[in-house]
């Protein structure tokens, strides 16, 4: 049974979802992302006996939007001060800038933190990649930023869609124009305090790459650099874009099963 929760944290309360027993995994979506990003791996990693909690960015879905920092090290304190009220270590799923914030996590609190499954992840902030998130940003500041960002939004998940594209997409769409501001401030993060943690991860991580994610020229050459970096197994799905955990769910539920069965060898 899943409930619904509010997370205190000093400025604000971040929402998250818990369901089922076992060891705990705690997701982090991508930036403009809800919770709900997760729907399609949740019921797999239950039925392989994990405690899985999913929860909102700041200023995102159920989230409220009274903090002062939106980005990668405010979600990383989000996600350790939930795997503190649920009784860690857990596993960290992150997508995209969830991912960065979960090195971020894993880094500064191995303690607490049991392995890393980067889906689409931003664990550094794009090479040559400057004009672009400048041109990106300058168009979210425009009046029309909302239909801005949701006409590009088909583009992270390229090819078949997965169920419930349309209602999730929806459901973005109203996100986006409800918490605006904070998104646009959520833009605003740099990956570079994950990149500079990166050699100071020591818990066992698996990267997973669609390899028709947009957001890098070359997917395959940007996860095999992360897996370099964090001695990471790869795993890249065919056909699939930056949301992986919805377009390839099997594939990222089976990443962290083997992940959880190497620790316990």
């Amino acid at each position: 049974m899943t409930t619904s929760q509010m997370l205190q944290r000093p400025e604000g309360r971040v929402a998250y979802d818990v369901e089922g027993s076992g060891p705990l995994v705690v997701c982090l979506p991508a930036m403009g992302e809800l919770r709900s990003s997760y729907r399609h791996l949740v019921p797999l990693l239950l039925a392989a006996g994990f405690r899985v909690a999913t929860l909102d960015l700041r200023g995102h879905g159920d989230s409220e939007a009274t903090f002062t920092s939106y980005d990668d090290e405010a979600l990383a304190s989000d996600a350790l001060a939930l795997v503190d009220e649920l009784g860690g270590p857990a596993y960290l799923v992150g997508n995209s800038m969830g991912a960065g914030a979960a090195v971020i996590a894993a880094a500064e609190r191995p303690e607490a933190v049991s392995g890393l499954v980067l889906v689409g992840p931003f664990v550094r902030n794009p090479p040559g990649g400057r004009l672009g998130l400048l041109m990106f940003r300058l168009a979210l500041l425009k009046p029309w930023g909302p239909a801005a960002f949701m006409a590009y939004y088909p583009k992270w998940t390229p090819g078949t869609k997965p169920e419930g594209y349309d209602e999730h997409t929806a459901a973005v769409a109203a996100n986006v124009r409800r918490n605006w501001k904070a998104l646009v401030r959520t833009t605003h993060t740099t990956h570079a305090p994950a990149e500079a943690l990166l050699g100071d991860v020591r818990a066992p991580a698996v990267v997973v790459m669609g390899t028709d994610d947009v957001d890098w020229k070359d997917p395959a050459a940007e996860a095999a650099w992360i897996g370099d970096r964090l001695g990471a197994e790869v795993l890249m799905a065919p056909g699939v874009g930056h949301y992986p955990q919805a377009q390839a769910p099997a594939l990222v539920a089976d990443a962290l099963v083997k992940l959880a069965g190497s620790r316990r060898a």
